[in-house]
């Protein structure tokens, strides 16, 4: 029975938010402490989520060699003359190491391994899902669940309820605390034998940086780099691995970047042991079996010989494959498109040749990109609104910035544009219907992203700055006060109160350095006002970000600031703390000594929300101080 038997939840909206309610079995402390655990968690990276319904797994019969050593290793690696207790999976892009990991998952879980995992994603709509916040937490909310660990999983809630801010702590902390202490207390339990054996971690390499400065205060503190976050989950793990009391084996599988390589090769070589990816798991053989299979369903569905096509096409697919996994799968799904009957989508596919293959390993699947994206009428444009959405850190992409219905209204400037744009890149990018508003953009695999950001790859496809991009169609929508496209009065404020919540991006990346010339054009009144009508609404999603959003837009539009106009700009958010009893303006002071000159023109209020006076650079009569 686990610490969560009998529990029972509801789940609304985000995988990451779950609310459970109407516990048995527990006291309310108990209860208060699960739902506690649940709030930290990144339900979207356990193996067997709802959010990984579509992750890539082993085609049948594929993939066999590698998944065999590594459930052997779990079974039996204590056998081994020296056993290590970390597998490192790694190997070039599209080698497909996410599918083994889902399916080694799997197969684990069937037989009663998996203790828990975390499968990292850089394009995941959940933050927590490229991020090390989420981790401890949700590997302890997995090992609870566990019928044979439930002696376990009480020591884990009784951690939460004695320290219920333990997951702001440093992950090595959250180790100790929520993982390591109930298992040492744990270990005379009678049962002990039949403990699963295994945790899966998966794409570490895609785990980003948390930032805990705050930069508009701080322009001069060092971001932090997801190098440093990755390193410190691996200590994390490794520290897990050399403590007596923890009885679990860790496989991780990642790219081989140079932080987490030289990890591996420089600290933790004692206990781990490398797999690498390459042709001694027969790749080849295996991406035909793939192929025979899709073939087969394209004859059924087209009518097709059973002869088509022939073997010979076959090896040359997999020849130009160079064992990466994501040629043939983006090969496939263009085939199987509706573009063009199968054969002259082959016979495309056929027809790409690069004459630099032995200098650069993806030369063919680069090759595939382009013809892909060349088919949409506007291949550039599309190229570019790729960039902009998956190139950016997740601007248009993440959690909070909604579905592809506010990209497609973001992008457009015609009614319709984004479904002219993006005609015939599905086997690219996961596209939601028209009538689906919930759903975001999705890559198929990150090496697309690879693929845009690299000039030399994607050559006169390259987008030379994505974020500039979308400073440009932020500030469009600015100035027409709203997108291209005709909405309702409902959806067109439900768009711009995530458009305006936008706007902390162009305060982290300093977009707006340089526009001072642009700028006059731009109604800043009406932003403003709308900033605050949002702020007001009992059904805003961003409030915070509304009132962090003007503070910061009054601190950098002044450019010869006096004692009147802070006066005045006090009194604007004094009016607005007294409405919704929040109580912020000390920002304001050291935002406006750092930020004053950036811009060539001024707005501000008169009186609290009273109509607004436009003071022009170089007016000095207007900037007389308050008596």
């Amino acid at each position: 029975m686990s610490f969560f038997h009998g529990a029972h939840t509801t789940i609304e909206g985000d995988m990451n938010n779950i609310n459970a309610n109407h516990y048995h079995h527990h006291d309310g402390r108990s209860r208060k402490a699960v739902k506690e655990l649940r709030e930290h968690i990144a339900a979207g990276a356990m193996h067997d989520s709802a959010e990984r319904c579509d992750a890539p797994k082993c085609h049948p019969e594929t993939r066999v060699a590698v998944q065999d050593e590594l459930v052997n290793w779990i079974e039996h690696g204590d056998e081994e003359e020296n056993p290590k207790r970390i597998v490192w999976v790694t190997g070039p892009a599209g080698g497909g190491k996410t599918a083994i990991m889902g399916s080694t998952a799997d197969t684990c879980q069937e037989k009663g391994l998996l203790a828990c995992g975390f499968f990292f994603s850089s394009f995941a709509k959940s933050v927590n899902r490229r991020s090390k916040r989420c981790l401890v937490a949700t590997l302890a909310y997995q090992l609870g669940q566990h019928k044979v660990l439930r002696g376990v999983g009480e020591r884990i809630l009784s951690c939460v309820e004695h320290n219920p801010a333990i997951f702001e702590k440093q992950l090595g902390v959250q180790l100790d605390q929520l993982l390591l202490q109930p298992l040492r207390e744990s270990q005379k339990d009678p049962d002990g034998s039949s403990w699963p054996k295994v945790i899966v971690i998966d794409g570490l390499d895609e785990c980003e940086a948390d930032q805990y400065n705050d930069t508009a205060r701080s322009p001069h503190a060092s971001p932090r780099t997801k190098e440093a976050d990755q390193v410190e989950i691996l200590s994390t793990l490794l520290k897990a691995v050399s403590d007596p009391s923890f009885p679990f084996r860790i496989i991780i599988a990642s790219r081989p970047e140079p932080a987490i390589q030289s990890f591996f090769t420089d600290i933790a070589h004692h206990t781990t042991r490398k797999i690498f990816l390459d042709d001694k798991y027969k790749p080849d053989a295996d991406m035909l079996l793939f192929l025979d299979s899709k073939f087969k369903s394209i004859q059924r569905q087209y009518q097709l010989s059973a002869s088509w096509p022939s073997n010979n096409v076959k090896r040359t697919l997999v020849e130009n494959a160079s064992g990466q996994f994501i040629y043939v799968a983006v090969a496939m799904r263009f085939i199987e498109g509706s573009s063009a009957p199968p054969q002259e989508l082959l016979d495309q596919v056929m027809a790409l040749r690069h004459q630099d293959v032995a200098a650069n390993p993806f030369a063919l699947l680069d090759a595939l990109y382009t013809h892909i994206l060349n088919s949409s009428p506007k291949p550039l444009l599309a190229a570019r609104w790729l960039s902009v959405i998956f190139c950016t850190g997740g601007i248009l992409q993440g959690p909070r910035s909604g579905p592809a219905r506010f990209t497609q209204l973001f992008l457009e400037s015609s009614p319709g544009q984004a479904s002219y744009v993006f005609r015939g890149l599905n086997s690219l990018v996961s596209i939601p219907p028209t009538d689906d508003h919930t759903s975001p953009y999705a890559l198929f695999h990150k090496s697309l992203t690879d693929f845009l950001e690299n000039p030399l790859r994607c050559r006169s496809l390259y987008a030379d700055d994505p974020f500039e991009l979308y400073l440009t169609r932020y500030l469009q929508i600015w100035k027409n006060k709203g997108p291209a496209t005709p909405l309702s009065e409902l959806e067109k404020e439900k768009f711009l109160d995530q458009f305006m919540e936008q706007f902390q991006f162009v305060m982290r990346w300093d977009l707006l350095i340089g526009m001072e010339q642009k700028f006059d054009s731009y109604d800043v009144a009406w932003w403003v006002r709308s900033q605050h009508e949002f702020f007001k609404h009992p059904n805003c999603q961003f409030q915070s970000q509304h009132l962090s959003n003007v503070q910061y837009l009054f601190s950098t539009v002044h450019t010869k600031a006096s004692r009147k106009i802070v006066f005045h700009y006090m009194q604007f958010t004094n009016s607005i703390s007294s409405a919704t009893g929040i109580k912020d303006v000390d920002l304001f002071a050291d935002r406006l000594h750092l930020l004053r000159h950036r811009f060539r023109h001024l707005e501000h209020y008169e009186t609290g929300i009273s109509q607004p006076r436009v003071i022009r650079a170089g007016d000095d009569s207007t900037l007389e101080e308050e008596p």
